[in-house]
């Protein structure tokens, strides 16, 4: 067997309608269920999907309601975060963090790797995404070492 490519990530949240918010329309996924005309409750209960288009879905979000309890603060076993590449320079790395900032979502870090240039903010659950850029020019492929470059702070 062999990996051929990470297929999707599927989310427990408290609250579907806030966090379909959170993905669709601050970090401009395509939600794919349910569908803007209200189809699409596909599981006979609280879910939404979405895809950037390379799938037919990436993140499918489940509500388990107001309840829960959350993600646990400090290391621990699990997901820690994940990481969605959006844009191809540091001006649109710059663009995404105006964004962030003008709908008062903090950044809870921000790293060059290296390899990447990353922002990293929490969705409405706690759970911890990195928004990133591929350094251009860095040739990870022939000198993979790169990617674990000591991390430096981001200067955007």
């Amino acid at each position: 067997m062999a990996v051929k490519e990470l297929g999707h990530i599927v989310l427990y949240v408290r609250n579907l309608q806030r966090s379909a918010g959170f993905y669709r329309d601050l970090l401009g996924w395509e939600q794919i269920l349910p569908r803007p005309d209200g189809t699409g409750e596909a599981l006979g209960f609280p879910v939404a999907a979405f895809s950037s288009g390379r799938t037919h879905h990436e993140l499918l979000l489940i509500e388990v309601g107001e309840d829960a309890p959350g993600v646990p603060a400090g290391r621990r076993a699990g997901l820690y975060h994940f990481g969605l590449k959006v844009g191809d320079s540091d001006d649109e790395l710059r663009a995404v963090w105006k964004q962030l900032a003008d709908a008062g979502v903090p950044l809870v870090g921000a790293s060059d790797h290296t390899v990447t240039h990353s922002l990293y903010v929490r969705d409405p659950d706690g759970n911890e995404v990195e928004l990133y850029i591929d350094v251009a020019g860095v040739d990870w492929r022939g000198d993979p070492t790169l990617i674990a470059s000591p991390i430096r702070p981001l200067h955007l």
